[in-house]
């Protein structure tokens, strides 16, 4: 064969192993998408938005975490647990009458939104990771009476951002 040949053949078929491969890379369908953005284990109709941590002023004592979740769906869902990424321990809390209390579960009626935010329920994360710094964001999982889950990201600020609208 004559190595010019030889040489456009190889040239013609590197081209199109490379085309190949270019195709091969096919968009993911619209359910894989829904999948992979609410996670594995997300609970079915129910969502959770406005995620934001508020570090402590001063270290070594908790950050509180403040967001909203709401039920979409035909039954009442049971907020059960809560996990922050980086922290040790996360506890639900409420506060009622200037008093904080620990709570062990919140019922979402269908329909109904709860706000975790200041003065009403809340969430404290203790022994935090010195990663988890102003500016940066972890996440936050929800855990449901009936084992389903929800992640959900958390933008981190300090007390100082938190009190002047989230601009450093």
């Amino acid at each position: 064969m004559n190595p010019l040949h030889t040489l456009a053949f190889l040239s013609g078929m590197t081209a199109l192993a490379l085309l190949a491969a270019c195709q091969q890379a096919d968009a993911p369908t619209p359910e894989a998408t829904s999948a992979e953005a609410n996670g594995p284990d997300a609970k079915p109709g129910i969502s959770a938005s406005q995620g934001r941590m508020i570090l402590p002023v001063v270290p070594g004592r908790p950050a509180a975490i403040y967001f909203s979740v709401r039920n979409d769906g035909q039954l009442a869902a049971t907020l059960a647990g809560v996990h922050v990424a980086g922290a040790e321990k996360s506890e639900m809390h409420k506060t009622e009458g200037g008093s904080m209390s620990p709570v062990d579960a919140v019922t979402i009626d269908p329909g109904a939104t709860i706000e975790f935010a200041p003065g009403g329920y809340h969430v404290m994360a203790f022994e935090l990771a010195d990663e988890l710094t102003s500016g940066s964001s972890t996440e936050l999982t929800l855990t449901f009476s009936d084992g389903d889950k929800l992640s959900m990201p958390l933008h981190i600020e300090t007390m100082g951002d938190a009190m002047n609208g989230g601009h450093h």
